[in-house]
């Protein structure tokens, strides 16, 4: 026997098998392109600050994550169509070790051609991939743009495991099999599934307790914190409603006898009850990346479209300054630096804020704000009632608002900058506080909108009594509070002098030390556009990821229950049944549960729009209305990228059972 008899053997299996593996093939050498890119990204110098890298360096995890799982499972596919192959070979006279051999080449041929022409596409659209970027973050076009070995290497150890395994699994079930099991094995049956009541209440209370925690929780710490807690529990209460559910609704149909006994049902929904186990799961798969694609490119897209409105939002004012006052003149010193550099640059200010105020956090307890430290914030309950107190002085408020309030010693002006507060007063540091008006809005809140906990401004006819309050208390000695005097201004000056104007007044600042921040809308507008930018890419490049996954366990699913089907539809055909017969049945079994994971994706993204809209706004996105047009705007693409995949994969299954005669299922 030659020795490269086996290489031979598997390049013509591979050519046999073209319709199964031309599309394995293919998703594997995306995949690797896609590592490829998205790790040569995330470790390139030329986009200079830390935020691209460090989103880019998350997308490097999610896609390693991504690409074990997938090729591993769409090879289950490829190994069952192949077990009556494999069977034949053993009972022909080939031993085992003879189809591991056999396996080997097969496995090295995809691993070999997918890895070459991965990284080669990787190269060739890695200068493309890093100019989008760049656009998306509106930086500079660098030329430090370079190539590196870094990512070649780790596509070839993270894959070449991947292969690893999967020759591993692949001659671990063909050892176990006998060879009258391989024989059949692309076409075993399964029995009629019971209805599993357990699982079904099992899978309604996991999707009711996902629901829940979205829906009701509104604090946004809480629902960083729980959010993942829901995505779990959607995704096992997905797979389980698939796995009952779609059993009970075919049985239903199938009781219905002027709906079952006709030709276009009958075939389809008999065929389906016995093999639904596997044809939930692959539901349920398409339901989940589905679901994930619409929330992620919804969510990433939304940001990036509203990120002039939140930088707007975050920095009231072109220069925000905030100083720790630790010596009387502190607020001298600041202002007189200030009106030093306006006159040096020949500036002048515009709309100039400047106000004192008392701050310090506490865990808020119906009308009581306790003081004392937590013994573990841990706890979900503390966290969701922790809260910033925001004191500040009815001078400086009405300066600042341009009004003409009053107040009493005990009454104070509210405002929340994100839950409402619904008592009528509070009580804190043993005093009784009554609510005399909420504001609906406040002139300097977006200084804080950056804070993951929720604030409270409360304007005070004295701040100088809240202090002394604040000071009396024998429990808070020691502990962290600030008293602050914050800064905030504009200049009439272009992006170029402003940015002048902040550097010469940062220098001063760190020369002397002083406790604070001083921000800068022009300087932290890159930043911004890095983050938002680098999240929106990643949404767009994992969603790509995610629908070619679906495209491909679509493809996959209606492959292998064409070949199941075939036999059936032949007879059928055998016995007077026609193409158009034919045609309607494919319809009508296809229609019957391809549309349920897009209905159900749909249902699961109303859901998280709640908890996804909290945990957005703790990185300053409040604009509710367009989250909700992008995730419209989202599920309705989406919905007719599903019908065209629809309308391929009924074609492909159609010309399968029929044998070819016909191009296509109308």
């Amino acid at each position: 026997m030659s020795k490269f008899f086996y290489f031979r053997l598997a390049l013509t299996n591979i050519k046999q098998n073209r319709k199964t593996y031309g599309p394995y093939l293919l998703t594997c050498t995306i995949t690797a392109a896609m590592y490829y890119l998205i790790h040569s990204l995330a470790n390139n110098p030329g986009f200079g600050t830390g935020e691209t890298h460090a989103v880019l360096g998350l997308g490097v995890r999610i896609t390693a994550i991504f690409a074990v799982v997938f090729l591993f499972y769409t090879n289950s596919f490829l190994l069952k169509r192949r077990k009556k192959e494999f069977g034949l070979y053993n009972i022909l006279g080939m031993e085992k070790k003879h189809l591991s051999r056999v396996i080997f080449w097969e496995t090295f041929d995809v691993a070999a051609c997918s890895l070459a022409l991965g990284i080669l596409a990787g190269v060739l659209l890695d200068r493309l991939m890093f100019l989008i970027i760049l656009r998306l973050v509106q930086a500079d076009i660098s030329l430090d743009y370079q190539l590196s070995l870094r990512p070649v290497l780790s596509v070839l150890i993270l894959f070449g495991v991947i292969y690893l395994v999967i020759f591993l699994n692949s001659i671990r079930q063909i050892h176990v099999a006998k060879p009258a099991e391989l024989l059949q094995g692309g076409n075993v049956g399964e029995k009629e599934p019971k209805a599993r009541w357990f699982l079904a209440v099992l899978g309604a209370a996991c999707l009711a307790g996902g629901y829940y925690i979205s829906v009701t929780t509104t604090n946004p710490i809480l629902a960083l914190t729980l959010f993942f807690l829901a995505v779990v529990l959607v995704i096992a209460g997905t797979y389980l409603i698939f796995m009952t559910g779609s059993i009970a609704l075919l049985k239903m149909l199938r009781k219905k006898k002027n709906y079952y006994y006709q030709p276009k049902h009958f075939v389809g929904i008999s065929g389906m009850i016995y093999r639904m186990k596997q044809n939930a799961c692959g539901l349920a798969n398409i339901c989940v990346l589905s679901t994930m694609t619409l929330v992620m490119v919804a969510a990433t897209l939304s940001m990036w479209l509203n990120m002039n409105e939140i930088l707007e939002q975050r920095y009231p004012a072109g220069i925000c300054a905030s100083v720790n006052r630790e010596q009387n003149d502190t607020s001298v010193q600041i202002d007189s630096w200030i009106d030093e550099q306006v006159k040096k640059q020949g500036l002048e200010l515009v709309n100039p804020i400047h106000y004192t105020n008392l701050s310090f956090t506490v865990l808020e307890n119906g009308m009581e704000f306790i003081t004392e430290e937590p013994e573990d914030l841990s706890l979900l309950s503390e966290i969701n009632q922790l809260r910033n107190l925001y004191f500040v002085s009815l001078e400086d408020y009405n300066r600042m608002a341009s009004q003409k309030e009053s107040l009493k010693p005990d009454e104070v002006l509210f405002y929340a900058n994100r839950e409402p507060y619904g008592a009528s007063g509070f009580r804190v540091f043993g005093k009784e506080f009554q609510i005399k008006e909420v504001l609906k809005e406040f002139p300097v809140e977006g200084m804080v909108s950056a804070n993951v906990t929720s604030s409270y401004y409360i304007v005070v006819p004295d701040l100088q009594h809240v202090a002394r309050l604040f000071q009396a208390e024998q429990e808070w000695d020691g502990r962290y509070f600030y008293y602050r005097d914050y800064y905030a201004f504009d200049l009439e000056a272009d992006d170029e002098t402003v940015m002048e104007f902040y550097t010469a007044l940062r220098q001063k600042w760190m020369k002397e030390g002083i406790s604070g921040t001083l921000e800068c809308r022009i300087a932290s507008r890159q930043d911004m556009l890095e983050t938002y930018g680098s999240l929106f890419f990643i949404g767009i490049f994992l969603g790509a990821l995610f629908i070619m996954a679906t495209v491909l366990i679509i493809y996959y699913k209606q492959i292998s229950e064409g070949y199941e089907d075939k036999k059936r539809f032949e007879i059928l055909q055998k016995v007077g049944m026609d193409q158009a017969a034919v045609r309607k049945t494919i319809k009508s079994q296809i229609l019957t549960v391809f549309f349920l994971p897009l209905i159900t994706a749909g249902v699961h993204m109303a859901f998280a729009f709640p908890a996804v809209s909290r945990v957005l706004a703790l990185l300053n996105m409040t604009d509710v209305r367009l989250l909700a047009a992008c995730c419209i705007g989202c599920f309705l693409v989406f919905t007719v990228f599903y019908i065209l995949i629809y309308s391929a994969t009924a074609g492909s299954y159609y010309r399968i059972v029929s044998n070819g005669k016909e191009r296509g299922c109308r």
